[in-house]
C-alpha cells in the first residue's frame, strides 16, 4: 500500500517536500494550508490588479540544484538569442531562453537587475556601500576618514568572541559605519538592542558581506559581461541580476500546487492542523479543521513534514520534558506589517529617476530615525506586471511590529494615512499623489535570535527524537532562511523519507554550514580564496 505523508503548509517547504515526494518516492503528500492562498510568506497578494510581494524575493540561489527545479517550473522568458551563463552541479552552462507557446507566454520568469539603496540623512546611498564620489560627497571627507580608521582598528584588533550581532557587524565594518548604516536600521527591524541579538543571524543573512569583498566586487565588476548570471560565488547582498516570475513569487508557488494536484497529491486551503495523535513514539495521524465549516476529520499518516511554527509543532507533540515546552514556547518572534500604497508620481530624486519621479531602486532601506518604516518596495521595478496600470507607480511600505502593539492594532485606514505620511516626511512622495492603499499583516514573519532562542537546542534534540516528524521552512525550524533554504530543507527531509532513515543532521545544516556561506568549490571549478570572517582582507 501506498505510504502517506502529512505536510503542514503550502509554502516554499512544504510544496517542494510535495513536489519531490511525488518525482522521488511512491509516498503521497497532502497538504494543509491554513492560509487562502498557496505561498506562506512567498505568495503574491493581488489588489484590484496590482500585485504585491511581501519582503521583495529574488530567484536567486547559490545551489545548482534550486536555480534548475525553479526553471523547470518556471523557464526563462523569450528574450534574445544571448543566452544566459548559468552554473548547474559546478558546471557553467549557456542556456537560451525557451520560446513559449501563446497559451504559455505569462508563466515565465523574467531576468532583473537589482538596485537597492539606503535613504539616510534625505539623500540615496549604494547598497552595499562602495567607495564612489558619491558616497564620499554624501558622507564628507572628515567623515570618511573617521569611518576608515574605525574600519582598520577592527580588522587589527577585531572582537572576540563573536557573541553577538554587534559583534559581528563591528568587525566587518567598523564601528562608525555600523554605528551609521546598520544598528539604527536593525533595532528598528527587530526592536531589541544588536547586543541582545546572536552572531549566528549575521552569520546566516549577511554571510560573508565585507568592505574588503564590495571592494573587490566594485573593481572586477567592468569585467563581467551584462548577460551573465554565473554568480555562485558573489555574496548574496551583492547579486545584481536575478529571476522572478511574471506575476510575483507567489506565480511559482501556485504552479508547483497545481503540479503536486496533477500527480496524485492533494492540498487543502483553510485546513488548520490542530492535534496530533502518536504511537510508539511515531504521529500515526493529525486531527484537520476545515477554517470554512468548522469541521473536523482525522488523516492517517506515515510522516509528517511540519512548517508550523516551532512553539505551535512542540505544544502538539506533548513532550514530556516540561523545560521543551517552555523554551519552544517563549521563542521570539518579529511580525511584519505592509501598506500597499498606489501613487501617481513621486518626487524626483535625481540620477536615473524616471519621468514619473519614480527612482530605479527594487527596494530602499529607510535609514532615518525620525520615521518607523523600515523598507520601501517598489514593485514597478520587480516586473511591469505587478502593476494594473502601468501610469501608476506600486509601493510596498513595510513595517516591523509585534502582534498588539500599537502599530498592529491601527485600523486599515489610519495605518494607511501614517504610512503615506511619513513617505511624504521624508520628501519621496506628495500625499495628494496617493490613489489607493491596502493593508497586509503577516504575523511570525521573522524567527527572531534573541531571548529564549540561546537554548533551541535542547528543542531541537527533542524534535531529532521524533523519528517520522521533519520540521522544515522559515518557520518549522524557527531559522531566518530565504525561500531557497527552504527548499533545501524540505529536499534534506525527503532524502531522509526515501533512504529510509531518520536523521535529519542535514536538514540543520541548510543555511548553516560553510560551503553555502563562502564559496563553493568542486573538482570542475577553479580554486578559490575562502574569505571569511577571519580571513576576509588578507587576500
Amino acid at each position: 500500500m501506498h505510504k502517506t505523508a502529512v505536510i503542514v503548509g503550502a509554502g516554499p517547504a512544504g510544496l517542494t517536500a510535495a513536489y519531490e515526494l511525488l518525482q522521488r518516492s511512491a509516498v503521497r503528500p497532502i497538504v494543509f494550508e491554513a492560509d487562502r492562498q498557496v505561498g506562506g510568506i512567498s505568495k503574491t497578494i493581488n489588489y484590484r490588479g496590482n500585485r504585491m510581494d511581501l519582503g521583495g524575493h529574488r530567484f536567486f540561489s547559490k545551489s545548482d540544484w534550486v536555480m534548475k527545479w525553479w526553471q523547470n517550473v518556471l523557464p526563462i522568458a523569450a528574450g534574445g538569442d544571448q543566452g544566459l551563463d548559468l552554473a548547474y552541479q559546478g558546471r557553467h552552462t549557456h542556456v537560451v531562453p525557451h520560446t513559449r507557446a501563446d497559451a504559455d507566454a505569462d508563466r515565465v520568469m523574467l531576468v532583473r537587475s537589482r538596485l537597492s539603496r539606503i535613504f539616510y540623512r534625505r539623500r540615496f546611498f549604494d547598497y552595499p556601500l562602495k567607495l564612489s564620489w558619491a558616497t564620499l560627497r554624501n558622507l564628507g571627507p572628515l567623515y570618511t576618514a573617521q569611518v576608515s580608521v574605525s574600519y582598520f582598528n577592527a580588522r587589527l584588533a577585531p572582537r572576540t568572541p563573536e557573541a553577538t550581532l554587534e559583534d559581528f557587524l563591528v568587525n566587518r565594518f567598523g564601528d562608525k559605519l555600523y554605528r551609521t548604516f546598520f544598528k539604527d536600521y536593525t533595532e528598528k527591524v527587530w526592536g531589541v538592542p544588536c547586543s541582545e541579538i546572536s552572531a549566528e543571524w549575521g552569520a546566516q543573512r549577511i554571510k560573508g558581506l565585507s568592505i574588503t569583498k564590495a571592494i573587490v566586487h566594485a573593481l572586477t565588476k567592468p569585467f563581467r559581461a551584462a548577460s551573465d548570471t554565473r554568480q555562485k560565488g558573489t555574496e548574496t547582498s551583492l547579486i545584481e541580476r536575478f529571476l522572478y516570475p511574471k506575476f510575483g513569487p507567489g506565480q511559482m508557488w501556485e504552479e508547483v500546487a497545481g503540479r503536486v494536484t496533477d500527480g496524485g497529491g492533494e492540498v487543502h486551503l483553510q485546513h488548520q492542523v490542530i492535534e496530533l495523535h502518536q504511537k510508539n513514539g511515531r504521529v500515526e495521524s493529525v486531527d484537520v479543521r476545515d477554517l470554512r465549516t468548522g469541521e473536523v476529520r482525522r488523516q492517517a499518516c506515515d510522516f509528517l513534514i511540519s512548517t508550523m511554527p516551532v512553539k505551535e509543532l512542540a505544544r502538539l507533540l506533548q513532550p514530556t520534558d516540561p523545560e521543551v515546552l517552555r523554551i519552544a514556547g517563549a521563542l521570539p518572534y518579529r511580525d511584519f506589517m505592509t501598506a500597499g500604497l498606489l501613487v501617481r508620481r513621486m518626487r524626483p530624486t535625481g540620477g536615473n529617476t524616471a519621468a514619473s519621479g519614480m527612482p530605479p531602486d527594487n527596494w530602499i532601506y529607510i535609514q532615518e530615525p525620525d520615521v518607523k518604516l523600515g523598507r520601501l518596495q517598489i514593485f514597478n521595478n520587480w516586473s511591469p506586471y505587478l502593476v494594473a496600470d502601468p501610469q501608476t507607480i506600486w509601493l510596498g511600505l513595510e513595517y516591523f511590529c509585534n502582534e498588539g502593539d500599537e502599530l498592529w492594532s491601527m485600523k486599515d485606514t489610519s495605518f494607511l494615512e501614517f504610512a503615506s505620511g511619513e513617505l511624504a516626511k521624508i520628501g519621496l512622495i506628495d500625499r495628494e499623489d496617493v490613489l489607493d492603499g491596502t493593508v497586509v499583516r503577516v504575523p511570525k514573519a521573522y524567527p527572531a535570535y534573541f531571548g529564549e532562542y540561546r537554548e533551541i537546542g535542547r528543542v531541537r534534540a527533542f524534535l531529532d527524537n521524533c523519528p517520522n516528524v521533519f520540521p522544515v521552512g522559515r518557520n518549522g525550524m524557527h531559522r531566518y532562511n530565504n525561500q531557497d533554504h527552504s527548499m533545501l530543507a524540505a529536499k534534506a527531509a525527503v532524502d531522509c523519507i526515501v533512504e529510509g532513515h531518520s536523521d535529519k543532521s542535514k536538514i540543520w545544516l541548510v543555511n548553516a554550514e560553510d560551503e553555502y556561506h563562502e564559496v563553493a568549490s568542486s573538482p570542475d571549478r577553479e580554486p578559490e580564496v575562502a574569505t571569511s570572517a577571519a580571513g576576509a582582507g588578507q587576500a
